[in-house]
């Protein structure tokens, strides 16, 4: 009999964007270890990147609590976003899930064009972090359904962007082309008192091949034409923002975060751009919870290509890795380019769709598919360790080998 009551595992998981938050993935793989260990230490620590879910998690994990606000959605509809405002010592804090207001879940599909989409809603959350005291502002990026380049957030918090005729321009990243001046002066005056840090993926960029517009914005729905559109508006947006700011913002690392937010904040509001996971796991003690696993899980919608640049599976298996933890990560689709996942430390990946499924079926099913995908892979990872001469009593603290096929 398998004495499971010894083993420990750490379940460290993202969301999947548009279907389970973090701690709904946690829970169903969880759910699927217990099928299989049902005596296990299961520590769940739902993992957040700045996007969907970040708010929430972050105000359990600091003992902190969520302001419901309603504000100006994407399209320009209402819609009940909130912010969170941290516990523990130090200023008091909030942090703003930019999601909650401009997220893509928000973006009805048949209106999915992010030069037409706003982040005015988030001005509005950092307007009401103000009212509420807040002397220090964490942004989390991550999930936008925009990419104006924060156009819509300065205009929120006052911002002049004027046109050739000193008219305000628009709202939608189509409208920066039109920008002639930024004027600062009407700026919320509590802006030049507060700290502000964006959290936010450094690999995302404003311009260039790698900008906004061209990695992101067929996945928000633009066409190619309109990818065309929408990186000439940007790269005129971020020619005035390094003209305002006296620095270059166009390939600043993090200035692409949330379609662009990131350039904004930081050559008007003067924000630092900061790695999103730097700001958040301190509040998660991460590292501590690692050394303490037997084998970490974590997962993400997709594991592709693009892992490894600041995404939640490569960041939680890089820490593993200092500590010599295996790491398995689920995904609901691995895509091209999954394996340059293991250079980060990620010793293997399992789908957790185990037969052909439409899109619609796999995001209703999401929490069951996971669960037994998370069973599946706990008894192959069993067998397997089995097989490499490890003890029956427990997965070994050195399973890594087992797991990637790594040998002495």
């Amino acid at each position: 009999m398998l004495n499971d009551s010894r083993m420990r595992i750490l379940i460290a998981p993202s969301g999947f964007k548009e279907s389970l938050d973090a701690v709904d993935v946690a829970g169903a793989i969880a759910a699927g270890v217990r099928r299989v260990l049902p005596g296990a230490r299961v520590d769940t620590a739902p993992m957040v990147d700045g996007g969907e879910g970040t708010a929430a998690a972050m105000a359990r994990a600091t003992g902190g609590r969520l302001v419901p606000v309603r504000v100006e959605g994407p399209v320009g509809e209402p819609v009940d976003a909130h912010f969170a405002i941290l516990g523990g010592p130090g200023p008091r804090t909030a942090l703003v899930e930019m999601a909650a207001a401009a997220g893509l879940r928000l973006v009805p599909r048949d209106a999915r064009d992010p030069g037409r989409t706003s982040t005015y809603g988030v001005g509005r959350l950092i307007a009401a972090a103000l009212d509420q005291g807040c002397e220090r502002i964490i942004v989390g990026c991550g999930d936008s359904g925009t990419s104006d380049g924060g156009a819509g957030m300065l205009q929120a918090l006052g911002a002049g962007l004027l046109d050739a005729d000193g008219e305000q321009v628009g709202r939608g990243g189509y409208e920066l082309a039109r920008v002639a001046r930024i004027d600062a002066s009407t700026l919320d005056p509590r802006i030049a008192r507060t700290r502000i840090d964006l959290a936010c993926n450094i690999y995302n960029l404003l311009t260039g091949p790698k900008g906004v517009a061209r990695v992101f914005g067929p996945q928000k729905g633009a066409a190619p034409e309109q990818v065309d559109r929408l990186d000439a508006a940007l790269s005129h947006w971020g020619d005035l923002l390094s003209e305002h700011a006296g620095t270059d913002l166009r390939t600043a690392p993090g200035s692409g975060a949330s379609g662009g937010l990131g350039a904004g904040a930081a050559g008007v509001l003067g924000a630092r751009l900061v790695p999103r996971f730097e700001v958040l796991t301190d509040h998660l003690d991460l590292d501590r919870r690692i050394a303490a696993a037997d084998l970490v899980i974590t997962a993400e919608g997709a594991i592709d290509y693009q892992t490894p640049n600041g995404k939640v599976p490569a960041e939680v298996a890089r820490r593993a890795k200092r500590l010599d933890t295996p790491v398995v990560a689920l995904a609901g689709t691995v895509g091209r380019g999954a394996a340059l996942s293991h250079a980060a430390g990620i010793d293997a990946i399992a789908g957790i769709i185990a037969a052909p499924l439409d899109l619609a079926g796999a995001i209703e099913r999401a929490s069951t598919l996971t669960r037994d995908a998370a069973e599946r892979t706990l008894r192959m990872i069993l067998v397997g360790t089995a097989l490499n001469g490890g003890s029956n009593d427990r997965i070994p603290a050195d399973s890594g080998a087992a797991l990637s096929g790594r040998g002495d």
